[in-house]
């Protein structure tokens, strides 16, 4: 495939029709399968063990988290088929609480949440890449860069070029993965013993602190959840293909998680699973020996690979969602005329996301705000229950089933996530907190430009 000159791209980069419906069921399942699934099933799962010792309580927790963030999902679908926007959570918060809610939500996924994931996964890619190449640390950032550059440039050639890169790499992840439990059942090296224990001995308040440190660790795996809605203005019929394919894919993920922690018990046991590095590698060289290594760090390979596909593509339809309604870069807000794509969006992006990855500062400053998003999140959900009351009459294709504790219960983990975030990290929260509020002088700057426009 050709890419087109970048200049050629900004050139013809107009304000047009706007972007095109054009993702189907099947491209919008995909993309949020594809951005949940990322590293965190390959690793996550030694946090989860080593804190709690008994397979129960393991493959409990995962079956709590994923309906958890099932809750979530059937919340903010309510959310997506009302208001089938560019922008996602920037166009409920601001629907729901005013404008400036939906700027910060939109200042912090910028200048950190979105492009620190970015940068984060990229690095995580370009690391396990080293696994086959030998890599300095300088040339993992190289590596790590050009992984972004590519994904940007063919996010710009069309949303569906960047669909159909994800559909391919979500395929091949969920195969991977499915083949991973296939060969862990099937395949001699298992063992039913290695469940026990089968129960924790020990008091349920003893139990209090490990349970939560695990439930964090599994949320943080099953997010990602959401990112169908910021691309809801490319969207297919919205309002029965947005609720759809965040019920599917949030189904189609809770299952795969809860099978691949099984086989890791089965193969390993819950003692070995806290010692592993490499839980994944681990568990499938018991069954396939060294091989099994090798093939399981393809797996990640794609599976990072095409997780931050699909944050690139999601990610800069906020900012371009923003830039529509005089919030940020005005060029932010063009279509390109022949791709219909943000051009200007998804190059800025590429770009920040570029600098965070060349600097290491992602790491930090991805630890100062990541408290924020399920902040935010919690403030999503909550705008279903407020917009009900704001806004009875406008038109809902599909309402949030078992409202309204559905969405409370998602809030209530939300913030208890968000607090026991502040608890146990104060000092990163107060500086995250300051990072998200540095965007105050930005919204003001650009609400009096837009003012002064009118």
């Amino acid at each position: 495939m050709e890419f087109p000159n970048i200049h050629n791209i900004m050139t013809h980069s107009e304000q047009t029709t706007g972007l095109r419906r054009s993702l189907t069921l099947l491209d919008s399942t995909m993309i949020n399968v594809g951005t949940i699934i990322g590293s965190g099933i390959f690793l996550v799962p030694t946090t989860v063990a080593l804190y709690l010792e008994s397979s129960s309580l393991v493959l409990g927790l995962w079956i709590v988290a994923g309906i958890v963030t099932l809750f979530g999902a059937l919340s903010v679908a309510e959310l997506g088929a009302a208001m089938p926007k560019a922008g996602g959570q920037f166009v409920y918060l601001r629907e729901a609480y005013g404008p400036i809610w939906g700027f910060l939500y939109g200042w912090a996924t910028f200048a950190v949440i979105n492009t620190g994931s970015i940068a984060a996964v990229a690095v995580a890619f370009a690391s396990y890449f080293g696994n086959f190449v030998p890599l300095s640390p300088a040339e993992i950032k190289g590596v790590a860069i050009s992984s972004i550059v590519f994904l940007t440039l063919l996010n710009c050639l069309g949303v569906k070029s960047g669909t159909r890169t994800q559909n391919l790499l979500t395929f091949m992840k969920v195969g991977a993965l499915v083949g991973l439990v296939l060969v862990g059942l099937i395949m001699p090296g298992g063992n039913l013993s290695n469940f026990s224990p089968l129960f924790s001995t020990h008091s349920f308040l003893s139990l209090a602190a490990p349970l939560g440190i695990a439930m964090v660790a599994i949320l943080w795996s099953y997010d990602g959840w959401i990112e169908i809605t910021y691309v809801a203005g490319e969207v297919k019929n919205p309002g029965r293909n947005i609720p759809l394919s965040l019920l599917l894919s949030t189904l189609t993920v809770i299952a795969v998680y809860i099978l691949v922690n099984f086989v890791y018990i089965y193969t390993l046991s819950i003692q070995n699973m806290a010692q592993s590095d490499f839980v994944a590698a681990d568990s499938a060289m018991v069954v396939l020996g060294e091989k099994g290594g090798t093939l399981i760090t393809i797996a990640i390979l794609v599976s990072t690979f095409g997780a931050n596909n699909g944050f690139i593509l999601t990610g800069a339809r906020i900012y371009y969602a923003m830039a529509k309604e005089g919030l940020f870069f005005q060029s932010v807000s063009r279509v390109h005329s022949r791709f219909r794509t943000p051009v200007h969006s998804l190059l800025l992006q590429g770009a920040w996301a570029s600098v965070l990855t060349l600097t290491g500062t992602f790491e930090q400053l991805f630890t100062y705000v990541i408290f924020s998003s399920w902040f935010f999140y919690a403030m999503s959900c909550g705008a279903v229950l407020i917009l009900r009351q704001k806004k009875p009459d406008l038109h809902r294709p599909y309402k949030t089933w078992g409202y309204p504790w559905v969405p409370i219960v998602f809030i209530v983990f939300a913030v208890w996530l968000t607090l026991n975030t502040i608890v146990n990290d104060p000092r990163d929260s107060v500086i995250g907190a300051g990072i998200i509020l540095l965007g105050l002088p930005a919204y003001f700057y650009w609400k009096r430009k837009k003012e002064a426009m009118e």
